[in-house]
């Protein structure tokens, strides 16, 4: 049965988006998903369904709706995928807790490296389904803007790295 990663776009993140994850994991299993761990408070959760990616995302995405009355992102990742995403890490020598994945739905524009504003030190660059950027000051100092990643969702290495763990066992 595949396993698969679902990241929530702001979900306990600045205040906004409030979802416990034991109510997290309820409405997963609710939806008939297995195995549903949760991995700290920023919505991530590992589980297993013998759905196909859409209809896990579709019915997910609808049951969120339901609990937040509005539209909750997700962003979802298949066991394989999400060991790709930090195999293919280009900064795997920065610190992890200071690069990230940027979650999307398709791959990013060609052009999107040339679309961003307020660039500083970051290093960025393009995965298959996602962008990363390596923040050596610390991503509470960048003022980067990325135009490609407004309706995606941000991992940290280690976040990274703890799920495609636990989409692995």
């Amino acid at each position: 049965m595949p396993t698969y990663i679902a990241l929530l776009r702001a979900v306990n993140v600045g205040g906004t988006g409030k979802l416990p994850m034991p109510e997290l994991r309820a409405m997963c299993e609710t939806l008939g998903f297995t195995n549903v761990r949760t991995y700290i408070a920023s919505g991530n959760v590992v589980f297993e369904s013998r759905l196909a990616a859409a209809s896990v995302k579709k019915r997910l995405e609808q049951s969120l709706e339901e609990y937040a009355g509005k539209p909750v992102g997700v962003l979802l990742r298949n066991a394989d995928e999400m060991a790709a995403v930090l195999a293919d890490n280009p900064f795997a020598d920065a610190p992890p807790e200071r690069t990230v994945a940027i979650f999307l739905d398709a791959a990013p524009p060609a052009d999107a490296l040339d679309k961003v504003s307020g660039h500083g030190t970051e290093q960025l660059a393009l995965g298959k389904r996602e962008v990363y950027v390596y923040y050596p000051d610390g991503i509470g100092r960048s003022k980067l803007k990325i135009a490609a990643g407004k309706d995606g969702t941000a991992r940290n290495m280690n976040t990274v790295a703890t799920l495609a763990q636990w989409a692995s066992e």
